[in-house]
């Protein structure tokens, strides 16, 4: 998505809205269209997100053997441009390139239609943005969106139903630059050809980490289907306000074409309404590593990537197939996916478990591949899915010792499976280590979860160490910003010390009232707090004795909040918890 809103709009009469949906609408659907000619109902598919996440590594290998980005102009762009085009051809797809001309930085749009069907004047396009930013490789904004094409193009192309209306899907160059590529196409049409187009789906970030569940123009025919398929998962999407104006559909909308899509969200801010409906934090931005370098494929709800995935194939279906009510189905994932356990102790992880499509349905755990002495159970053992579990893993005094993959299965009308890595050490001893993860920042916000901006490399704020650090604070307003990470302790060690370094500067004057606050927290429960009082010059150590968390997967999390005037800075660096 780019930065610069446009805020002029263009109203569309109820003449060129999509005749009403022919589809089936799950039984859960808020809304229900009114009655149309009968069309035979072929069942939507289920879009493979393991696929899905198969793009995504491939345009996450583009940038990173093309100087880390996908901007238009760049290798990187033309290279995601080849791999697209690749694919559809081998599927079958008709595929033009047009070079836009007008754009800032010359590159093609890919523009492919399924040959063959429904006449050349009843057209349904998908469309997304396949170029990225100079900042990072640009995998949720928006190779999520070229890739929940992309899988749906390839998975009608190897269903090849019967068209009732010829489907079109693109991938546009410059649309960081101003929507420069799809306005070129629209702006290449006839008035005929424009008027051939019954409706524009734009897709764009739609896999964001901390994000919420939009649709463009929501309350619209054109998007009844979209609609419908995420009120079927109770979703309640709501409309995309931040995406007004933004992305591709506003060129078509300019030219008079019905348009609508899905997005989940870029830098606003999820209010605690949102949070409260779909999960994530409130207060912080859906997307942390919108426009930044940490935009990589470790940047994806996988979630929300299948639940658009699936959305996208409903429409297709419901608007150019005839429909068909979405099957039940879940995901599974283990987090962390990995920890250790000392002979004679126990560690545990979070088994998450969500619909994907359909209606919520009973999913049953399980557990294989671990070894002699070592038992995984689950609390509960059952889960209806969106619900979780704890999974136990307990290595006895014999237990062998070792790395080992356990599969966690969950069964209900589908199966689904995750792995955990467990290693088993020792003869009842300590596995020791240090076990927080880049804890330095140097690796950006991987393996954190931070509020937007708070990993950053400013030279504003020194770091203590290399150049990134985390800087909670430093507006000078009402703001609360938080930093954490699931740290899997180890048991049976005699020492455990959590240490960081951190620096505190303000321009509060007093030197007895606390304005401004930095909470630091594990499991819950505060370790210390800090404030505006605590002032000094350059960083010190703080350090901690950890061992009340011994054995348990617990989240160390800092949170700073600032009052409404004069800014007090919370910078931390070099966050460390070492077992010996």
């Amino acid at each position: 998505m780019r930065r610069t809103t446009v805020t002029a709009g263009l109203a569309l009469t109820a003449a060129l809205a999509l005749t009403t949906s022919t589809a089936t609408l799950p039984a859960t659907a808020a809304e229900a269209p009114a009655a149309a000619p009968a069309v035979a109902a072929l069942a939507a598919p289920d879009i493979s997100v393991t696929n899905v996440q198969a793009h995504l590594s491939q345009f996450q290998s583009i940038a990173t053997s093309n100087g880390g980005n996908r901007r238009s102009g760049s290798a990187g762009y033309t290279a995601s441009v080849n791999y697209v085009k690749s694919k559809l051809q081998a599927a079958g797809y008709t595929v033009t390139e047009q070079t836009c001309t007008s754009c800032t930085y010359s590159g093609n749009n890919v523009i492919a239609e399924w040959p063959g069907g429904a006449p050349a004047d009843q057209v349904i396009m998908f469309g997304a943005h396949l170029d990225g930013v100079s900042a990072g490789p640009g995998i949720n904004d928006n190779a999520s969106g070229s890739s929940v094409l992309l899988e749906n193009a390839l998975v009608l192309a190897q269903q090849n139903p019967s068209l009732t209306k010829r489907v079109r899907f693109a991938w546009w160059n410059g649309e960081e630059q101003g929507l420069q590529g799809s306005k070129f196409y629209v702006n290449s049409l006839s008035a005929t050809q424009k008027g051939y187009i019954k409706g524009y789906y734009n897709f764009d970030m739609v896999a964001s980490t901390n994000g919420g569940y939009f649709i463009n123009r929501v309350t619209s025919t054109t998007a009844a289907p979209l609609k419908a398929y995420w009120d079927s998962l109770g979703l309640s999407p709501e409309e995309n306000v931040e995406g007004q104006g933004r992305s591709d559909d506003y060129s078509f909308q300019q030219a008079g074409i019905p348009t609508s899509g899905y997005a989940m969200g870029a830098s606003a801010t999820k209010s605690s309404a949102q949070a409260a409906k779909w999960g994530g934090t409130a207060g912080s931005s859906y997307d942390p590593c919108y426009h930044r370098a940490c935009d990589t494929t470790s940047n994806i709800n996988a979630t929300g990537l299948n639940r658009s995935a699936d959305g996208v194939a409903y429409a297709i279906w419901d608007q150019a197939v005839g429909g068909g009510t979405p099957t039940n189905d879940f995901s599974l994932a283990v987090s962390p996916t990995s920890g250790s356990v000392a002979r004679g102790a126990s560690t545990t992880a979070t088994v998450s478990t969500a619909t994907t499509s359909g209606s919520a349905q009973s999913v049953a755990l399980s557990a294989a591949g671990a070894p002699s002495g070592v038992t995984v159970s689950f609390s509960p053992s059952s889960v209806t899915s969106g619900g979780s579990s704890t999974m136990t893993i307990t290595a006895s005094a014999s237990a062998a010792t070792g790395t080992y993959a356990i599969t966690v299965t969950g069964t209900g009308s589908a199966t689904r499976t995750a792995t955990y890595s467990v290693t088993v050490t020792g003869t009842g001893g300590c596995a020791g280590g240090q076990v927080v993860g880049n804890s330095g920042f140097e690796s950006g916000a991987t393996v954190w979860t931070a509020s937007s901006g708070v990993i950053t490399n400013s030279a504003s704020q020194a770091a203590h160490t290399g150049s990134y650090k985390a800087w909670l604070g430093g507006y000078g307003s009402s703001r609360t910003e938080t930093l954490s990470q699931s740290l899997a302790v180890p048991a049976g060690c005699a020492t455990y010390t959590l240490s960081f370094w951190l620096h505190i500067d303000t321009a509060e004057t007093t030197s007895t009232r606390q304005y401004d606050k930095l909470t630091v927290s594990v499991g819950g429960t505060t370790l210390a707090t800090y404030s505006n009082l605590d002032k000094a010059t350059g960083y010190t150590q703080r350090t901690f004795d950890a061992a009340a968390y011994a054995g348990r997967t617990v989240t160390l999390t800092f949170t700073g909040v600032e009052d409404a005037s004069l800014q007090t800075s919370f910078v931390v660096d070099d966050v460390t918890l070492t077992a010996s």
